[in-house]
């Protein structure tokens, strides 16, 4: 057992965090059709390059984008498109492009007509497609549209690496109890295609407000591929964060006993999920699952120390990555790109 217990800790999926007061997140905006936030996933832009695709195959014509279905071509070979010397190859991912941002802007606005996102001054993009040229042009495209209307409000892709931000936010969720004596601490960031672990740095010499934290150490499970049972999901999490361990060992690291993890859905206070784990493998909403406490049972302890496992939103983390950059304004929020639409609002909190 370990020798010492850990001090209390804030609930999971807390709404009042040491720099920010979460107003609103993981809102599901529904319309005749379906959720509003699909139309701005990655899945949307690609389904919209292929229904053009479609258009011209229907006509008798090339395809100048071969054979190759949309789905698998890579957004490193959809950017060199974009410099291709035969123009209609060019001109169809940015047609694609376009009608992506123009959803974005739509989707948008519907957020900022939420009670939670009233006066949003900045919105983060993230997700895994913010992490190409391609997604930041389209928030680009996006903020401009949003601004010719006068909303008020600017879109810019996120700081971090989409692998990375929800890593380095999970460090937000920390106490700051457990920052003393240690320069590292262990986060997971879940979501509806992979499962990212890492090792983050906190840098807290280089700066206090986590400014600095960087990710040492970082693997990536495509459990989607794989199709495992939940049990199978939480042990593959427990093994990658004894990978992590054993390197933050192997680095001479201070590794912090705390776990932060950033999970789809409503989080409750108690670590279950109340819903929005539609994507994940299994039951994640059952009232007897309790990912937390499987997790702190895996790794009871670091250093000696009871490991104190906390869990809030994936979005929610992404935002987080980007408290120090937020000093400019006071209401902010984000959107993440990914299987869906993930989302959050965030007050900064004034120093006491």
């Amino acid at each position: 057992m370990p020798e010492t217990p850990a001090p209390p800790v804030a609930g999971h999926g807390a709404a009042r965090l040491t720099s920010v007061v979460l107003d609103a997140y993981n809102a599901e905006l529904r319309d005749k059709e379906g959720f509003i936030g699909d139309r701005a996933s990655k899945r949307a832009f690609r389904a919209t390059l292929e229904e053009w695709r479609d258009r011209l195959r229907k006509l008798g014509e090339d395809d100048p984008l071969g054979d190759e279905p949309s789905d698998d071509i890579s957004w490193r070979r959809l950017e060199r498109l974009l410099k291709d010397e035969r123009h209609e190859a060019a001109a169809l991912i940015h047609t694609a492009m376009e009608e992506f941002s123009q959803e974005l802007a739509a989707v948008t606005r519907r957020f900022l007509k939420l009670k939670g996102w009233k006066d949003t001054q900045r919105i983060v993009v993230g997700g895994g497609m913010s992490g190409s040229r391609i997604g930041h042009i389209c928030i680009g495209r996006a903020s401009l549209l949003l601004k010719a209307d006068a909303q008020g409000v600017e879109l810019r892709p996120i700081v971090h690496d989409p692998d990375e931000a929800a890593l380095i936010g999970a460090a937000h969720l920390a106490p700051s109890w457990i920052f003393a004596g240690h320069d590292s601490l262990l986060a997971v960031d879940i979501g509806g295609t992979s499962i990212r672990v890492g090792l983050v740095e906190l840098n807290l010499r280089k700066a206090k407000n986590l400014a600095a934290a960087r990710v040492v150490g970082l693997e990536v499970w495509r459990h989607r591929d794989d199709g495992p049972t939940r049990e199978q999901a939480v042990e593959r999490i427990a093994t990658m964060l004894r990978g992590m361990v054993a390197l933050a060992e192997a680095k001479k690291r201070a590794l912090a006993p705390f776990i932060g993890i950033g999970c789809p859905g409503i989080i409750e206070e108690d670590g279950s999920i109340d819903r929005g784990g539609q994507n994940l493998p299994g039951n994640w909403e059952s009232s007897r699952f309790n990912l937390p406490r499987e997790i702190a049972e895996a790794i009871p302890e670091i250093g000696g120390y009871a490991t104190t496992v906390l869990m809030h939103n994936d979005a929610v983390c992404q935002g987080l990555s980007e408290i120090p950059n937020m000093g400019d304004v006071e209401r902010w929020g984000i959107l993440t790109i990914g299987t869906g639409l993930g989302n959050a609002r965030f007050t900064n909190r004034r120093a006491d």
